[in-house]
């Protein structure tokens, strides 16, 4: 997957020390940003889709934006935390195309440009290590400005080591979706395009030179998912982004991303995430 690296918009919405004694026990955690962990000493559990797995020291783990996840702690445990926040601007997140490793071993420098992340982000430590205090509406707004006020210099430090810290998981990382069929290709590039705009699967399917049947067939053949499906969930993991990251009223999300139907868009948004939009930027 060739994608251009001026693409990939991180920011740092925290980065911290913590120190827990069998107290970093959460449940259902689910988040619109990534979070990265190096763990110093001591041993905990965190559970995945995908299994249960130990944290053990020197080690990197990384945990995707929206996956929903368990902590696990029965003892002492030490680890630095980074949350970071993929600014889609406007297109779909490129993490996110990703089957990214959960964990790897932590290189040599890794440690050292964590503690420097640190030092020049003071005021992006947690208040606490409990979910609700950091993960809310009012804390990611507060983080992403933060963000925007700092130094330039700071930024492009920050950003630098947040990319080779991913470069690690990065390098072991395989394609979602890998399309063979360039009309396909096409088709998943104007969806990335035009995700704030109405997407019509009729055009889609002009534009891959295909019948309608025929490109639903080749779409899900090359993807595992139908247009339709796949437009829903990049739209909704878009819609959460927005609903927590901005003020916006619901319906001017709607709106934004090509849903003229409110009724409609309420309806598909709670179906994807269990809640509604209304309720979804309250939890959060």
């Amino acid at each position: 997957m060739n994608i251009p690296v001026d693409k990939l918009h991180l920011f740092t919405l925290n980065v911290g020390c913590c120190y827990h004694d069998g107290d970093w026990n959460w449940k259902n955690v689910r988040s619109p940003f990534s979070r990265l962990y190096y763990v110093t000493e001591g041993r905990a559990q965190i559970e995945l889709p995908s299994g249960t797995y130990d944290l053990t020291p020197r080690h990197l783990y990384f945990i995707p934006a929206y996956t929903k996840h368990n902590c696990i702690c029965n003892s002492l445990f030490t680890h630095y935390y980074i949350h970071i926040f993929e600014d889609m601007q406007n297109e779909t997140a490129i993490l996110g195309d990703f089957n990214m490793p959960v964990e790897v071993e932590a290189q040599e420098d890794d440690l050292r440009l964590i503690k420097r992340l640190c030092e020049i982000n003071p005021f992006l430590k947690i208040p606490a290590s409990n979910p609700d205090v950091y993960d809310n509406h009012h804390m990611l707004i507060e983080n992403y400005q933060k963000n925007l006020l700092r130094p330039f210099c700071d930024k492009v430090e920050s950003r630098g080591i947040i990319f080779i810290l991913l470069s690690h998981f990065l390098r072991y990382a395989q394609p979602k979706a890998s399309v063979k069929d360039d009309r396909i290709h096409q088709a998943i590039a104007f969806i990335r395009a035009n995700i704030n705009n109405r997407i019509d699967i009729d055009q889609l399917a002009d534009k891959a030179c295909m019948s309608k049947g025929h490109f639903f067939r080749m779409f899900k053949e090359e993807t595992g998912d139908t247009p339709t499906n796949y437009i829903i969930r990049r739209k909704m993991e878009k819609a959460e982004l927005l609903l927590v990251t901005t003020d916006n009223p619901v319906k001017t999300i709607a709106d934004s991303l090509g849903y003229e139907d409110y009724s409609y868009f309420n309806r598909i948004f709670k179906k994807s995430t269990g809640v509604t939009p209304q309720q979804y930027r309250e939890k959060h």
